[in-house]
Parts: C-alpha cells; structure tokens; sequence
C-alpha cells in the first residue's frame, strides 16, 4: 500500500509526533500493518488516522460492536448461517 498519501502536497513540513502505547497494543498493531500490506508501521498509523478524519462519521459505538464480533470470531462463538436461518425463523428470502 505505499501509494497511501500523507496528504502532504509538498508544502507541508513532514514533523514526528511520538505517542505511547502498551507493547501488547503494539503487538497487535505490528501485525495488522503487516498483514495488510502496508511498507512500514508509520504508514499504516498516518492511513489509519487519516481514514478517522476523512470520515467521522464511524462513531464509537459502532467500533466497539465491531471489536465484539472480532471477539467472538476469534473466540468461536459464532454459528453458521443456517443455524442463524434456524433460530431466528429467516429462510434466506428477500
């Protein structure tokens, strides 16, 4: 993904900004970047903040529903789609 911009036209002096994190955050940042393609940490960072500016309209509560299902996908508490058709009484008809 290196052809992620920085917004940066040229005119705009490139700054460092630090910030901290815990290492299990870090861990898990690390991956994400890597997993996806992206050429570096930093990159994935600027991508990432931002997607959060150029579109505010992802509010929290839909983050944290979106973690909870990562959640229960990883932690297998999820059910197949016929089973969901099953319980919920839906035969997959529009």
């Amino acid at each position: 993904m290196s052809g992620a911009s920085t917004g940066n036209n040229g005119d705009d002096e490139i700054v460092t900004v630090n910030f901290k994190v815990t290492q299990s955050f870090l861990n898990e940042i690390d991956g994400t970047w890597q997993g996806r393609g992206f050429n570096s940490r930093s990159e994935f960072i600027r991508y990432t903040l931002r997607d959060a500016i150029e579109f505010p309209a992802f509010d929290r509560d839909e983050l944290v529903a979106l973690l909870e299902a990562e959640e229960d996908i990883r932690e297998g508490r999820t059910m197949s789609a016929e089973d969901a058709r099953q319980q919920f009484g839906t035969h997959g008809e529009e």
